[in-house]
């Protein structure tokens, strides 16, 4: 078929062959077009046409872009323009209707709960259970995965503490070799230090650091890290002092592992004759009273009720349980002034830190006559590790408590500490100490749970020098996301917490910034399998 047009557009010739001819001609009357109606028809498409383009960009927005014809489109369109909208709206309405109607109702005691979602799906559909049925199974669901999951959250954190309340089997091997090589190598009884070196033990030109522990290999870290950041190793003075039983293995260590040039003297607490049972009786209870070795050495869960807490404010309370919370050493601090009534100003140690850089300058900091420069951990980066105040320290519903302190005063870290020896034995701090810790003994520790801290934040109060925070970097044993960079900027880490970087539950990242300290080609370290991870 083909079509003709005249050349005046007024006919039109339609022609056909199939075997034989055939012709139509239309005649078309001719039509007129006026301006005027031309100009309204443009004005009126120039209208519409915004809101047409308007409309369908919205739709493509929606998704109508996987469309591939005019068509789809108009299915899309469609129901816009006649006035018609999507269901789905009305459906997630009436959806959050039924979810609103069960949280509230009981959960059929006879419907069972599947186990995954796929069991859902499949039971939804051999069942072809009602909207609220299917509710009811999605709350029944979700709170048997909570429970689930916090059950197994308190057992993590049980199986934890006993990890951070236990020693390696590495490391009492190291102690158990140490023990016995005193006893046989007269190398490892040598005199430390040797008796020439005497006199510089009280010699206050010298910078005094005192650590007190009973973890060898600790001690050997804290050590080496403070020689090796030394820009004067042959001023340093090293302090150690650890309990009766680690005496031997301890001496044993620093004898044959001289940190030379610094100077290293290893005492027992054994060996103070100050430290007599009239003048620290206080402790003497802590450790021998019977509710308190329960309290420390008992059953960490019988009585706790976990649907009252969380994971982690039970983590605080099992930390607050740690035994060594008892331990003298541990209290051994509060000593200082009668253990070494010779020394003017000394920085103390926890075992738990890495020195980082040259800490020369701490002698240089003018403590403006107060006792302990510290860092304050109520302001920082960190706001878990850098949030500390009184309230996170003392049960403010004692009334003693709450008419002595303050719960928004800020409270500062133990681990690195600059003493003023002498201005300390102008003050009563021993005394308060001991007097606090007679009231909590009264009170069956309801006054506070955690160790050391709480009593010597109250003895130390007024007495307390800030120090800038990038001497003291926290919470490398308990806080994951610490930011390494800053890490690596602190003078002094600490990992304090129950992650410590010599038991397996330490953070893999934080790790290496210790055990880059720690001497792994030595015999005794290589026998007990103490490897580098």
């Amino acid at each position: 078929m083909q079509l003709h047009f005249s050349p005046s557009m007024r006919s039109i010739t339609i022609s056909s062959s199939n075997g034989f001819s055939a012709l139509m001609k239309i005649k078309v009357a001719a039509r007129h077009i006026s301006y005027r109606t031309l100009f309204h028809t443009i004005l009126i498409l120039a209208f519409l046409l915004p809101f047409v383009f308007i409309l369908t960009a919205l739709v493509t927005l929606e998704g109508v872009n996987k469309c591939s014809s005019f068509d789809c489109l108009g299915r899309r369109l469609g129901p816009r323009l006649l006035g018609r909208v999507d269901d789905s709206g009305r459906l997630v309405r009436d959806f959050y209707k039924i979810l609103n109607e069960v949280k509230t109702g009981e959960i059929p005691p006879d419907l069972n709960l599947p186990d995954s979602f796929d069991q859902l799906v499949a039971d939804m559909k051999n069942n072809q259970y009602d909207a609220n049925t299917f509710a009811f199974m999605l709350r029944g669901m979700m709170e048997k995965f909570e429970r689930e999951i916090r059950e197994s959250k308190f057992a993590e954190l049980m199986n934890k503490h006993f990890a951070a309340s236990s020693i390696p089997k590495g490391i009492h091997c190291l102690s158990l070799r140490l023990t016995d090589e005193y006893s046989s190598n007269a190398h490892a009884r040598k005199q430390l230090p040797p008796p020439e070196l005497l006199p510089l033990l009280s010699d206050n030109s010298y910078h005094h650091f005192i650590l007190s522990t009973d973890n060898i290999l600790a001690a050997s870290v804290v050590v080496t890290s403070t020689v090796q950041s030394s820009l004067n190793p042959e001023k340093i003075v090293f302090h150690v002092i650890t309990d009766k039983k680690t005496y031997a293995g301890m001496h044993s260590w620093f004898a044959l592992n001289p940190a030379n040039p610094a100077i290293v003297e290893v005492k027992g607490v054994h060996q103070f004759e100050w430290l007599t049972r009239e003048n620290i009786p206080v402790l003497e209870a802590v450790e021998n009273q019977n509710g308190i070795r329960n309290y420390y050495h008992g059953n960490h869960v019988a009585g706790a009720n976990l649907s009252d807490t969380n994971p982690r404010k039970f983590a605080s309370k099992l930390q607050a349980r740690s035994p060594k919370y008892i331990s003298l050493l541990n209290h051994l601090r509060i000593y200082l002034p009668e253990l070494f009534p010779n020394l003017d100003k000394v920085v103390f140690l926890d075992d738990d830190v890495v020195i980082q850089r040259d800490l020369s300058p701490l002698w240089e900091i003018d403590l403006q006559g107060k006792v302990n420069g510290a860092v304050e951990t109520c302001r920082g980066d960190d706001e878990w590790v850098m949030s500390k105040h009184f309230r996170n320290y003392f049960n403010f519903s004692h009334p003693l408590i709450a008419k002595n302190l303050d719960p928004d005063e800020c409270a500062w870290a133990y681990g690195m500490n600059i003493f003023d020896l002498r201005a300390w034995r102008k003050t009563n701090i021993r005394e308060t100490y001991h007097s606090w810790l007679r009231e909590n003994l009264k009170s069956n520790l309801t006054m506070w749970k955690l160790g050391t801290l709480p009593p010597a934040l109250i003895a130390f109060k007024g007495h307390v020098h800030p120090i800038d925070p990038s001497w003291h970097m926290l919470g490398l044993g308990y806080q994951n996301n610490t930011n390494v960079e800053h890490v690596k900027k602190a003078a002094v880490i600490h990992y304090n917490g129950q992650s410590k970087p010599w038991l397996q539950i330490g953070f893999e990242h934080l790790r290496p910034f210790w055990t880059k300290y720690v001497n792994y080609s030595n015999d005794f370290v290589r026998n007990c399998h103490i490897l580098e991870s």
